[in-house]
């Protein structure tokens, strides 16, 4: 699908009220393989690559905002009805993000070690600038991967294989970098407008992961007032990691919160 930011690639399968799924900084739609036959079953899954990711067209100069975009492009064009956002880490700033400005295409949303919710502050601004860097993106990046996901499944250890592989391309060095620079734009932290979100948010959270520890998934679900909280004892992909234990927790969110906005309509 063309957007303002490129070709958007996306795969749409089953039928019913749609579940988007959105994936982290250098990753793709497949890091929710091991989900997604159990939602398609049920619902229309949409599994998105953003731009300059997975099958989308290359775009090195990526921010988090221009992935905001991106999706209302994708929601509005398609003219999806109120749906389930599930966005991992960049994926749940955008959902979010969409949340705030267009309510009414928002069923819910599913926060998994999600982003645009640590207040920026000098310390966090130095973070972001440091895995933004140049030599961070070279030296560093292809050996964190392994770090933050934590494997514990054979899906895990092809999303680090996968993903590494991109890292070590300059193009993938030079999109990683864009989207860790543009983390620091005052637009990237939703803190000030979190009180505004007033979508059923369900947010699980991956224990084990160093890039987003436990103590954001505390700070997430204080400022969000619509929001429960589940903790797995994973990385940063628990969806991939146990599978079976984050459907336990998403698909009855998913089904209540897709009935509502069916007796809404």
């Amino acid at each position: 699908m063309r957007t303002t930011t490129g070709e958007v690639a996306y795969e749409d399968l089953g039928s019913g009220p749609a579940v988007v799924l959105l994936h982290a900084n250098l990753h793709d739609h497949h890091d929710f393989d091991p989900i997604i036959p159990a939602l398609a079953a049920n619902y229309r899954v949409l599994a998105v690559d953003w731009p300059g990711h997975g099958a989308s067209a290359p775009n090195p100069t990526i921010t988090a905002a221009a992935c905001a975009t991106a999706l209302v492009e994708l929601v509005t064009t398609l003219n999806l009805n109120p749906a389930v956002f599930l966005g991992n880490s960049l994926g749940g700033y955008a959902a979010a993000s969409l949340a705030l400005t267009h309510p009414d295409r928002v069923a819910g949303l599913i926060l998994v070690n999600t982003g645009g919710f640590i207040p920026q502050t000098p310390l966090t601004r130095a973070y972001c600038t440091l895995y933004g860097s140049t030599l961070a993106a070279r030296y560093w990046l292809p050996h964190s991967i392994r770090n933050y996901t934590k494997p514990m499944s054979p899906h895990d250890t092809a999303i680090i294989a996968r993903t590494t592989r991109t890292a070590r391309t300059a193009i993938g060095r030079t999109t990683y970098s864009s989207l860790w620079h543009s983390f620091n734009s005052p637009t990237y932290d939703l803190t000030p407008r979190a009180s505004q979100l007033t979508t059923p948010t369900l947010i699980i959270w991956g224990t084990r992961d160093p890039v987003l520890p436990l103590r954001y998934a505390h700070l997430t679900h204080r400022l969000l007032p619509h929001s429960t909280l589940h903790l797995l004892p994973t990385g940063h992909l628990p969806f991939s990691s146990t599978p079976e234990k984050f459907l336990e927790i998403a698909e009855p969110f998913i089904e209540s919160t897709l009935a509502a906005a069916g007796k809404e309509r």
